[in-house]
């Protein structure tokens, strides 16, 4: 299952027209995919503006960031849409793995893979981060001088967004978690949402955001193959204690566009 019938038609009419390429470029030592999408009537002799395109958390590049990339390549942009590393069709173990610090480290290997790009302006080079994604695309920027602008939609600090819950219950239950993996057990792969607004009912969840999630990620809408709804248990550490907004009153000097619907 994929997007609506409409956003679906879009998609394969601009893979007909050859303004999307599937691309990798690496992370270390595996490879990141990445779709880049590309102006019509694109011209590989001239200088384009580029922009990488943040996907949510436990989304990947044919949801949310893919969308956005394929408007703004209409709009006369260079857009990147990949998958995070250790999810989606990116590489990296352990599997399902959502590390705030690699996830900021795919936003400076996205941006050396564009200014290998001929056709790309060096000196135009932006972020646009969605949900999770936003807050990842601001991290970024602090100290990658190369971004020249970051945009969000419904960005979050994914760290004080677990913070909220009850997290000290959850660092004990991970430091469990771990000694038993440590001798012999498996690990605990859980969900970023319940998989149906019935589930999350159940579950006394009546949170909008989650509710809307939920009708986008898990339902025909925008539901796709590789966005299999699997968190690592043991990323949750990382993610409690991740503040995408450290020092970004002294850093993030570059232009912020905010937008939440």
């Amino acid at each position: 299952m994929y997007f609506l019938e409409e956003d679906e038609f879009c998609i394969v009419k601009r893979k007909r027209n050859k303004t999307m390429r599937k691309v990798k470029f690496k992370n270390r030592n595996w490879d990141t995919a990445a779709h880049l999408h590309l102006p019509d009537n694109f011209d590989e002799t001239q200088n384009y503006p580029a922009i990488v395109c943040v996907h949510p958390g436990g989304s990947v590049k044919e949801q949310t960031a893919g969308l956005y990339a394929g408007k703004l390549a209409k709009k006369g942009f260079i857009a990147l849409a990949y998958d995070a590393s250790f999810q989606g069709e990116s590489g990296g173990e352990p599997r399902y793995l959502e590390d705030p610090t690699t996830r900021v480290e795919d936003i400076h290997y996205a941006v050396d893979y564009l200014t290998t790009l001929n056709f790309v302006d060096k000196n135009r080079i932006g972020l646009l981060g969605i949900c999770a994604g936003g807050g990842y695309a601001a991290n970024a920027a602090l100290k990658e001088r190369r971004i020249r602008a970051v945009a969000t939609v419904s960005g979050v600090n994914i760290g004080r967004a677990f913070r909220e819950a009850n997290f000290l219950e959850t660092l004990e239950a991970v430091s469990s978690q771990r000694t038993a993996e440590a001798n012999g057990a498996e690990s605990i792969i859980t969900n970023w949402t319940p998989n149906s607004s019935e589930e999350a009912k159940q579950a006394g969840i009546n949170d909008l955001d989650m509710l809307e999630a939920i009708d986008y990620y898990r339902t025909p809408r925008g539901k796709f193959p590789t966005s299999n709804n699997k968190l690592l248990f043991a990323s949750m550490p990382d993610l409690i204690m991740f503040d995408a907004f450290h020092l970004a009153d002294f850093m993030l000097t570059q232009p912020l566009g905010i937008r939440y619907f």
